[in-house]
């Protein structure tokens, strides 16, 4: 057992070292490249299009490119940062958030549940995020947007905050997730994501959102304890685990820098 957190714990120190590091898919006129920034935030890049999905400015934003379109999931300060929109937008790039969020942010464009429209050339469509099971904190349907957005024919889906609803499971040819884990109160662990996976089998894997303690801690090391980067790598690993044999690649970029 111990062998096991030590080999998880090495390969989760060494993910986390490549924090930043891009990852490619293959698209028609182009790669699409994402890169990973911190938690839920990350950049996509095609045929000259820069996308930001909840960019954060805890985040290192230093080589973040300016953004032709922002979108953002949810209303909490590690989705919607007026700062880091005002920093990364392109002058008139548009902002398109979920109806709660945009009511506390007072600009973009509100896109509710199950809406879809054409934001800077990229088609987007507005995933329900929601929580099935009761208990603080608790995320109510209708509050949060996962957004399905098409690249070079290829769908691409980042998930909101929340559990495996059945707007989720109805999804089908999905070429990338991605997918939170870990969430409060075991919400989404590694098991259930896995299973949520098989529902609609995406060709590929991401994981975002998975470690609210190291982001706590990045965000405020003053008055968070240190996260336990074993226990969160070992979680990885389940997934990876209950993932074989069907298919779906599950690619840990690492979406927290090492300590």
């Amino acid at each position: 057992m111990r062998s096991l957190i030590g080999s998880a714990l090495s390969l989760f120190v060494a993910t986390a070292a490549i924090a930043q590091s891009s990852s490619t898919i293959p698209a028609d006129g182009g790669d699409i490249v994402i890169t990973p920034i911190l938690h839920a935030s990350a950049q996509i890049e095609y045929a000259g299009t820069v996308i930001h999905v909840d960019p954060w400015s805890v985040g290192d934003l230093s080589s973040a490119k300016p953004a032709d379109l922002i979108l953002v999931t949810d209303s909490p300060g590690h989705h919607l940062d007026p700062d880091a929109i005002a920093r990364l937008r392109k002058s008139g790039a548009p902002v398109v958030l979920s109806p709660n969020a945009q009511a506390q942010f007072g600009d973009g464009i509100a896109l509710p549940n199950g809406e879809s429209g054409t934001f800077a050339g990229v088609h987007v469509e507005a995933i329900p995020g929601y929580d099935m099971t009761p208990g603080e904190p608790y995320h109510p349907e209708g509050e949060a947007n996962g957004y399905l957005i098409t690249l070079g024919g290829k769908r691409l889906f980042f998930a909101a905050v929340g559990e495996c609803v059945p707007e989720i499971r109805a999804l089908r040819d999905i070429e990338v997730a991605v997918m939170p884990m870990n969430l409060p109160v075991d919400r989404m662990r590694p098991i259930p994501v896995a299973e949520c996976l098989k529902t609609f089998e995406p060709r590929i894997v991401y994981l975002n959102h998975y470690d609210n303690p190291h982001s706590r801690w990045i965000a405020d090391p003053q008055s968070n304890p240190r996260p336990d980067l074993a226990y969160t790598a070992a979680t990885i690993e389940t997934l990876r685990h209950e993932l074989e044999g069907t298919g779906i690649e599950l690619r840990d970029v690492g979406w927290y820098p090492a300590q």
